[in-house]
């Protein structure tokens, strides 16, 4: 039988209720809500003004609320920005007070029954008993649970979220960090890769910025996968690349995870989108560690 992990995670959420809730959410970011429902999950972006990303979050409904999963660092920015119009609708914000789990493993269908959670078909949402159940890959559900869930006894608990973080990385999920937070616009970081970016909504802020990169070509850059050797995570984001017997800033890691028992370090960086797989990239402020391009595990091309 296949061992499932539970890990805790350090992601937030926002809630967002009341009467106006679908129109006002609707304006702020950049997915069409209305493909949402209480069985699926959706990918969005939430930009300033000039189309930089706060946050990218996963929307998902929950009875009468809608709510926003993300790290920590975005969901604050998020929350903080959303806040500001909000006193134009009907509309409540709020931090929820859910907690998120995140259960791995090669097979966790063991685990789903124990918790009675069925998604049916090719829905990648559902209700249980203590909340709600996002199904982002077959080996890897997020839960959204209450105070009264409890993890079943053969489910081992992690202290941390850090192998969540490293699969989240390989599946190429991007994920803001606090530098990157307002520096990227969506298509830098894969969002219309994953379903993130609806072209064809109504307004939205920042919607001039993302449609311009899209139908004017405009965007020159994209989220890589990086991993290698390292004692630790980098406490400084920057990395180079080699030209010639040189090396050139690159770009600054977004997101990064670190395997203590391979020693590996993953990370998501930005990188101008013509970059080569083979290209060689090192940590500015650490250069004994040299980071490699893996494979995406999906198309850059736009919907």
């Amino acid at each position: 039988m296949s061992t499932v992990y539970a890990c805790p995670l350090s992601h937030q959420l926002i809630r967002i209720s009341g009467v106006d809730k679908l129109a006002y959410l609707h304006g702020q970011i950049t997915q069409d809500i209305n493909k949402l429902s209480q069985n699926n999950y959706l990918w969005t972006g939430h930009c300033n003004a000039k189309g930089k990303l706060w946050s990218v979050a996963k929307l998902f409904a929950y009875q009468d609320s809608y709510y926003l999963a993300a790290s920590e660092v975005e969901i604050t920015q998020s929350l903080a920005e959303l806040k500001k119009y909000a006193v134009f609708s009907n509309v409540e914000l709020l931090a929820a007070t859910e907690k998120l789990i995140g259960l791995i493993g090669e097979d966790v269908t063991v685990a789903l029954k124990s918790l009675d959670i069925h998604f049916n078909g090719q829905d990648n949402a559902c209700d249980f008993s203590y909340g709600k159940a996002i199904k982002l890959a077959d080996n890897r559900i997020l839960l959204m649970v209450n105070a009264d869930f409890s993890l079943p006894d053969d489910v081992i608990a992690l202290e941390n979220d850090a192998l969540w973080q490293q699969h989240a990385i390989l599946a190429g999920e991007p994920e803001l960090n606090e530098l990157a937070l307002g520096e990227y616009v969506p298509q830098m970081v894969n969002l219309q890769a994953i379903g993130g970016i609806s072209f064809r909504k109504g307004c939205y802020t920042g919607q001039e910025t993302v449609a311009r990169m899209k139908y004017l070509g405009k965007n020159k850059r994209a989220m890589y996968i990086v991993s290698g050797h390292s004692d630790g995570e980098l406490a400084e984001p920057e990395l180079e690349t080699q030209m010639g017997e040189n090396w050139r800033r690159a770009g600054k890691l977004i997101s990064q995870a670190y395997n203590p028992q391979s020693k590996t370090l993953f990370g998501l960086v930005v990188l101008p989108n013509d970059s080569e797989p083979s290209q060689l990239l090192r940590a500015k402020h650490a250069p004994a560690v040299e980071l490699s391009i893996l494979p995406l595990p999906y198309s850059l091309d736009d919907e």
